[in-house]
């Protein structure tokens, strides 16, 4: 029997494609197979020759598949125009990292070892931009290099930083330091920019290996508010979407303002029980409520979770701006939310004394703080109180009368979680999870977008109370997906790489610290230096340098476990409302409990890897953005105090001076090695220790100094100290070793 030539009888998911398209074009199967059979590369033309797609609607939604496998890493488009099978190739793709000082790294979409790219392979790329590379070998410390062989994606669309003209070139220099080329501005392309301005320029015509990207400017930034012109810049500088689109804006405003009573009544009601949500004083999106009751064994613990996948569905507008944020972005004085203020403050947002939807976990918890028992429903809820941590603090801790008095419908709730707080606290440091106690630093900007004052918030037991909650709920989430199969993005921590746990001993050593290690690092080894220095006048610095040797929290469907948290499976559940994971954990647990598989889920285990990439660089981009702008207050906050002087400690010191930190204000600058008394200061990299030739005096990291500021650069984040005196010095290390470098004053 002759065998058919027409595509649709020969590829395997075509019935499955014609379900799910009124218009079927070949599946992604169907292609890879022919290509592969192919043995080589083929251009577009020939693919769809060789596919038998001859209609020419068919070929343009061609087109748009295989747009769509390019983009997800299943096909590689290389210089000919060619369609390519990634698995031919011996190919490393992944996601440029730029380093201000030029080079670069490929982070690997298959989740592998980081690729370093030298200055001369980082010409061509851009921070952020997708590319595929060839390892060719190891650099001088055994990091796998490679070089550029495609860009498969230029991601950087613009830049944002300070307009010069100079010798006749007009310039752009970014003000994000990971790109490290100048965006040249023609003449006709400055629209009015003068020398010194602060613009947005957009990427007309990328680098090369033998020139820089060539721009043209389409907005000039005001420099009025400082607030409002950092967070300006690090939108543009970024790349953080922060205006929807009409189509997502229609969807939310769809919705209304109000839970239909066709939709509550489908849910398990919960609208008598007095759950309550706890957060900041400036939270204006609510995602979680708690209640507890006791019960013979421990307690009844209610986690309600604000029901985001309701609302937002896959292939929706409002799905596709989500998960193009993946994150909400948090600016002082203003919010960059992951969804439109209808859903993200109101119908999403869990206020007091309107019903809302919620995804429920209920959970068994013993005495001992073990969950024995949860569950999983969608439920409505009506919140009986908006409280602030300081207020729950106030009433449990202080046992302030009153706001006890204030509180008395849910006082007995609050004792309750108060309980069970104790009770998860108990079975935390049992397991021996890090705890870090540092104080949450808030740069406070006035209605005029100044400066108004740097304040620590310390963490108190209502925050405390909230987070074990959460991240009970969260582990349960995680088992959850586990048991039923279905795939997930967990929240994965790993174990810290061999040569940063030596980094870390030799330095805990330094200041009479043992870190025991054994065969394997265990988290409780860590907490346990962690309660050490705890009353230590250098706690603060000896916390960083421990989170500093730790590797940075991702999300991937592969789980490994979660190494600070000593867990080993967790997820995030809790916050749908400001990160995708969380949203797309919620479709998961919905699914499941509606009878689903893996198989007819709607995000199939691959696109979950792309997903877990997407999510976990947005995140990055997003907090170096929100770093940038506290940083470049924090400056502008110091502007009008040059000459004044600030108790500070050293947190670094290198063989040009040291980095200290203000402690009234947790600012971080520099005293130059020239602002130093009057020596030749060696330094001793192994104690990470300077010390005075004549005088003999020491400068390591912990000392307790009195400096004063003598200059501030907000564009280059940088602040410049002297010493006045060396007040103390929190330990006295060993005597350093030969084979120091000198440094002159």
């Amino acid at each position: 029997m002759k065998k058919s030539s027409r595509w649709q009888d020969r590829d395997p998911r075509f019935r499955e494609e014609s379900g799910r398209y009124d218009h079927p074009v070949p599946s992604r199967e169907f292609i890879l197979e022919e290509l592969g059979k192919a043995r080589q590369p083929l251009d577009f033309d020939a693919l769809c020759g060789r596919l038998g797609v001859r209609d020419r609607a068919l070929r343009q939604a061609l087109t748009k598949r295989l747009g769509a496998m390019v983009r997800d890493g299943q096909l590689l488009l290389n210089r000919a125009e060619e369609y390519c099978l990634l698995d031919r190739l011996p190919l490393v793709v992944g996601t440029v990292s730029g380093h201000k000082d030029g080079f670069g790294f490929l982070l690997p979409e298959d989740g592998g070892e980081d690729v370093f790219l030298p200055y001369r392979q980082m010409r061509q790329l851009m921070h952020g931009d997708r590319a595929a590379v060839r390892v060719t070998g190891t650099d001088a410390r055994g990091r796998r290099e490679g070089s550029l062989v495609e860009v498969l994606e230029r991601r950087t669309k613009q830049v944002a930083g300070r307009f010069w003209f100079e010798s006749g070139v007009g310039f752009v220099e970014p003000d994000n330091r990971r790109i490290s080329h100048r965006v040249v501005i023609p003449a006709r392309a400055r629209a009015g920019a003068k020398s010194g301005d602060l613009v947005v320029a957009e990427i007309v015509e990328p680098p090369t290996a033998h020139a820089d990207p060539v721009g043209r400017v389409s907005r000039v930034l005001p420099e009025e508010g400082a607030a409002q012109t950092a967070v300006e810049l690090a939108i543009a500088s970024h790349g953080l979407p922060h205006e929807f689109l009409p189509a997502a804006l229609r969807e939310a405003r769809r919705f209304g303002r109000q839970v239909p009573a066709a939709a509550a009544a489908e849910r398990v009601d919960l609208r008598e029980l007095p759950l309550v949500t706890i957060d900041g004083e400036d939270a204006r999106d609510f995602d979680d409520a708690v209640y507890a009751a006791p019960t013979r064994g421990g307690f009844r613990l209610l986690v309600a979770i604000a029901d985001v996948s309701h609302y937002v569905t896959p292939g929706s507008a409002l799905d596709s701006e989500a998960r193009e944020r993946a994150t909400s972005v948090y600016f002082p004085g203003r919010v960059v939310p992951m969804l439109p203020e209808e859903l993200s403050n109101h119908l999403c947002s869990l206020m007091p004394e309107v019903d809302r939807l919620c995804m429920t976990c209920e959970m068994n918890v013993s005495r001992e703080g073990r969950v024995t028992r949860a569950r999983f429903y969608p439920a409505v809820m009506r919140s009986a109180f908006r409280l602030t941590y300081n207020r729950v603090a106030a009433a449990l801790v202080d046992r302030d009368t009153g706001v006890r008095g204030e509180l008395a419908p849910v006082i007995d709730v609050l004792e309750t979680l108060h309980d069970v707080y104790r009770a998860l606290r108990r079975h935390r440091e049992a397991r021996g999870a890090l705890d870090f106690e540092a104080p949450e630093v808030k740069v406070i900007v006035d209605a005029a977008g100044q400066v108004e004052d740097i304040r620590a918030y310390p963490r108190n037991d209502a925050h405390r109370l909230i987070e074990e909650c959460m991240i009970a709920a969260n582990v349960e989430a995680a088992r959850f997906l586990k048991k039923h199969r279905m795939p997930a993005l967990f929240r994965i921590h790993g174990t810290p790489e061999e040569d940063r746990i030596e980094e870390l001993k030799r330095f805990l050593a330094m200041r009479g610290l043992h870190l025991e290690t054994g065969h394997e690092l265990e988290p409780r080894r860590l907490q346990a230096v962690l309660q050490q220095v705890a009353e230590r006048p250098d706690s603060a610095v000896l916390e960083n340098a421990i989170i500093r040797s730790l590797p940075q929290a991702l999300y991937q469907p592969l789980n490994i476990g979660h190494f600070g948290l000593a867990l080993s499976e967790y997820v995030h559940f809790t916050s749908p409302i400001r990160r995708y994971p969380d949203l797309l954990v919620h479709r998961a647990i919905r699914h499941a409990l509606a009878g689903g598989t893996a198989e007819d889920f709607v995000h199939a285990a691959r696109e979950m890897e792309l997903l877990g990439q997407e999510c976990s660089l947005r995140e990055r981009k997003a907090d170096e953005a929100a770093r940038s702008v506290v940083a470049f207050l924090k400056c502008e906050f110091m502007k009008g105090r040059v000459g004044e002087e600030f108790d500070a400690v050293a947190t670094g010191v290198t063989d040009f001076g040291v980095f200290v930190q203000l402690k009234a204000f947790q600012v971080d600058g520099l005293v130059h090695i020239t602002s130093l008394p009057k020596d030749y200061f060696r330094f001793y990299e192994a104690d990470r220790t300077l010390v005075g030739e004549r005088t003999g005096q020491r400068f390591t990291i912990g000392d307790e100094l009195r400096v004063r500021l003598v200059r501030v650069d907000a564009p280059e984040r940088k602040i410049d100290f002297e010493l006045v005196d060396k007040t103390g010095s929190a330990f006295h290390p060993r005597r350093a070793k030969r084979g120091a470098r000198g440094r002159r004053r």
